[in-house]
This record gives C-alpha cells, structure tokens and sequence, in this order.
C-alpha cells in the first residue's frame, strides 16, 4: 500500500498510540522518520527508538513512549507541513509553539532540528510538525 504522506502516518501512529496508552508504538523507517524521531528524543519527548529488520530489506521503527505520572509527555502533535500544502518559515517569521514550551521541527538545508536549534543556527526551512 502506498502513503501519500508518511510522516503523517508516523505522527498519527504516535498520537493515536499515546492515547491509548502504549508504552511502544512501529512505524515504518525512513532517514527522515529517524531524524524526526531523533529530534523529539532530544528534545525529552519520547524515551528512544530501534530499527528493527521486520523481513530482508524491510526495516521498521520501534518507538518508546514516554509518561510522567501517567500522563503522555507528548499532549499534542499535528502535521503542519503536508504534500497538498508545504509551509516554509523564515526565521524571522517562525512562531513560538505555547510561548516556547511547545516544539517545531523544521527540516533546514543544515538538516532536521527543532525551532531553538534553527534559531541559533539562523536557518528557516520547511516546518514538519508542532509538538506540545
């Protein structure tokens, strides 16, 4: 089956997971699925991921969820930028998500960083996805 937007389909498996409690969420793994991922680890909301080889070259993503007194840390997450409709910022013009309790994740000529990370790198990009 082809997506027309997997990284949507990864953000809705952690959104959806997270609500129903699951401590582990797969998706299916892809470079920039590991950089987003790799981004929201460092940025505290989910506790890691592992790429798991499912069959010969078909490899998946293995998500930890992370809670804090058995609350999802991640209490949203929305897709901003989609194959319909592609959302570039300046950084100039790059919104703080909840007055910067909240994280953009913007993929940058320098790579996948998170809305504090282009700011000090002074790069904008093509923002992906809200966290809060």
């Amino acid at each position: 089956m082809s997506l027309s937007d997997p990284l949507g389909d990864m953000i809705t498996r952690i959104r959806n997971a997270q609500r129903a409690r699951r401590t582990t969420t797969r998706a299916p793994a892809s470079k920039l699925h590991m950089n987003v991922l790799e981004v929201l680890k460092r940025e505290g909301f989910i506790r890691g991921y592992r790429v798991i080889e499912v069959r010969p070259n078909v490899r998946e993503l293995e998500i930890e969820l992370k809670y804090s007194e058995g609350e999802p840390v991640i209490k949203e997450i929305t897709r901003v930028s989609t194959p319909g409709r592609r959302v570039y910022s300046k950084i100039k013009e790059l919104p703080r998500v909840y007055n910067g309790l909240g994280v953009s994740i913007l993929s940058t000529p320098r790579g996948v960083m998170s809305d504090a990370e282009a700011r000090a790198a002074n790069v904008g990009g093509e923002v992906l996805c809200r966290v809060f």
